[in-house]
């Protein structure tokens, strides 16, 4: 079984880097400007939508780690703020690397044997499942904005 530091360095790969799929969430929108953000192909989400999905349930899963009740909704999950600057875009960029940081930090100060307790209640499943499945499903995807991009280049 692995360990919480194990996770927590897991997911911090994923945002800054060193894992074996050579990509991170970082490195992927560094260069993505509020346009290309923005950009709609075809019946996709945009890179915009998906990065804020991706942000959400790392703020939804952070509260839980701070000790708050898990409240979150997937419909609300797709519904960024209104990008209406590169700054306000590129501030949102800071944001999102930010709050990984410092749920990879949250993940790493947790007891192991917090790993089988439910998370928030029962019918969402272990502390490890719900980690777990936050990388899988960040790294789901950062594979779709990573195509989105290359589609778009």
């Amino acid at each position: 079984m692995p360990s919480t530091q194990h996770i927590a360095q897991h997911f911090h790969q994923v945002y800054f880097g060193g894992n074996w799929t050579v990509t991170n969430l970082k490195d992927t929108i560094a260069d993505v400007d509020l346009q290309t953000a923005l950009h709609q192909v075809q019946d996709l989400n945009n890179i915009a939508t998906l990065t804020f999905h991706i942000h959400y349930f790392i703020k939804v899963a952070s509260r839980v780690l701070e000790g708050y009740p898990l409240e979150g909704n997937d419909k609300l999950s797709f519904n960024h703020p209104p990008f209406d600057s590169e700054e306000a875009w590129g501030n949102f960029k800071i944001e999102v690397l930010d709050k990984g940081k410092k749920f990879a930090e949250l993940i790493d100060a947790l007891e192991d044997s917090i790993l089988e307790k439910p998370f928030g209640d029962e019918k969402y499943g272990s502390y490890q499942r719900n980690l777990l499945g936050i990388i899988e499903h960040t790294h789901y995807h950062l594979g779709q904005i990573s195509l989105i991009k290359k589609l778009l280049n």
